[in-house]
């Protein structure tokens, strides 16, 4: 809980008149910030040792602190700990409660560095964490998607270009797709946290502190890779928060890919899938209503993270060297997003297992669009003949199976060979669904044993990154 008090600001010695309340409502950050708390805490924890082990706190004043931080982390899991609005942040209001249980021991803590730097560190522990639990979630949704896939690998579908039936391709196949637009996000997030998890402390307000102190033992207290290796950048900028926001932006758009296609794959027009009650909902004046409302409103909330990416660049585009308050907004965009993206992925993993398919739909659709005209052309291109007046052959015969309104593979032998005489017994063979996707027998293609053999290659990997 959060409660105004009238404290004096801890920098009020330089003015003669307090800040107005309206003033104090508008800049604390307290209120959103708070979610902090405990990386501040450990952030604090890690720069009391090493002041400790060169001498500029003494072993009293660290055992203080160390415990007094112990007790306010208890009291914050607890939700005893009262937050106070004057105390405008995260950091004033811990420090204040420190000082309070343990005297000046707690105003020593702030020696050698400034709110600039912690703050800087604060969301870079915050964040590194938040890519890991991103990170584990994505591959808990892989891993969905998979066993998904496994009972699928035979089932055909229509392969779409234009949303106009193309080819036929399993619908294993078609997950797989997502599955590696997820890696590649994973990937991503990786390469994120290399940079986010460098060591701002030390760099204090903007231009370093004349205390000896050891950056390289706090960044490995705090597990940090390494350390910013410049001051003003260090407490300046979030491009580190920013790339994050893009990765999860590109996460939310393949998800919102896929759920545009479980949207009208559950339309009575399509009839490909049905997502389990648990994920939907009726209407209140339609009673035979089944609204597919987790998908559309993974859809929906993708465009409020690519927006939160598109304030935290415009908020960093006009910014002076070094820190200035813009920056306090930086942290309500990327809570949502790290919030939206966590509850997605969870919520998208749970649902992707009470998803059952339509197979026959699926079939009846890949039926409807000429999908194995491609193939056609390709026979004949093996029986010799240029591609091109292949191409033109094959649309003369689509032409009349249209008229007709049957497939090329309803169309009789002799029909067939009045468009070439190239055309032989085995061509229906050819024209089936199974063997058009049985053909495409390359890395990367839709053939059954390349689809297993893609999902066993994929928990291989998954198996080895964890």
């Amino acid at each position: 809980m959060t409660h105004p008090n009238p404290v004096p600001k801890t920098w009020s010695g330089r003015f003669s008149v307090p800040v107005a309340d309206a003033v104090m409502e508008y800049t604390a950050s307290v209120s959103f910030d708070q979610r902090l708390a405990l990386h501040d805490i450990r952030g604090s924890l890690a720069h009391a040792r090493m002041l400790s082990e060169i001498g500029i706190l003494s072993a009293e004043d660290f055992v203080a602190i160390e415990q007094g931080l112990g007790e306010i982390a208890d009291e914050i899991r607890q939700e005893r700990f009262v937050w106070h609005l004057h105390d405008e942040d995260v950091h004033l209001n811990i420090e204040k409660r420190l000082t309070e249980r343990i005297g000046d021991a707690g105003k020593r803590l702030h020696t050698g560095r400034s709110r600039n730097d912690q703050v800087a560190t604060d969301i870079r522990l915050y964040l590194r964490d938040a890519i890991d639990d991103s990170r584990r979630q994505l591959r808990a949704l892989q891993a969905a998607m998979l066993t998904l896939a496994e009972k699928h690998v035979e089932t055909v579908m229509p392969g779409f270009t234009h949303l106009q039936v193309a080819q036929p391709v399993s619908f294993a196949h078609h997950l797989m797709a997502y599955v590696e637009m997820l890696s590649r996000d994973y990937q991503r997030l990786a390469d994120c946290r290399r940079r986010v998890n460098r060591l701002p402390l030390g760099a204090a307000a903007l231009a370093g502190t004349s205390y000896p102190l050891k950056r390289e033992r706090v960044a490995q207290l705090l597990a940090f890779e390494g350390l910013c290796d410049n001051s003003l950048d260090a407490v300046s900028d979030r491009d580190f928060a920013i790339e994050f926001c893009a990765a999860a932006a590109l996460v939310m758009t393949h998800l919102s890919r896929l759920s545009e296609e479980l949207i009208l794959w559950m339309s009575p027009r399509f009839n490909f899938v049905r997502i389990g009650d648990a994920f939907c909902t009726g209407s209140s004046i339609m009673p035979q209503k089944r609204n597919p409302d987790v998908p559309e409103l993974v859809r929906g909330k993708t465009g409020r993270v690519t927006g939160h990416l598109v304030a935290l660049l415009t908020l960093m585009k006009g910014q002076p060297l070094a820190y200035n308050k813009d920056n306090q907004e930086d942290k309500e965009p990327l809570f949502d997003t790290v919030d939206t993206l966590s509850r997605t992925l969870r919520l998208y993993t749970d649902m992707m297992g009470d998803i059952t398919v339509n197979a026959d739909a699926m079939r009846r659709a890949a039926l409807e669009g000429f999908a194995t005209a491609t193939d056609l052309a390709d026979y004949l291109v093996k029986k010799g003949i240029p591609f091109r007046d292949a191409h033109e052959i094959v649309a003369r015969a689509v032409r009349h199976a249209e008229e007709q309104g049957c497939d090329l593979a309803d169309l009789s032998l002799e029909v067939l060979q009045s468009f070439s005489s190239r055309i032989e017994g085995d061509i229906h063979a050819v024209l089936t669904l199974e063997g058009s996707m049985a053909s495409r027998d390359i890395p990367g293609g839709t053939a059954p044993a390349r689809i297993r053999a893609a999902i066993a290659a994929k928990r291989q990997d998954m198996a080895c990154d964890d």
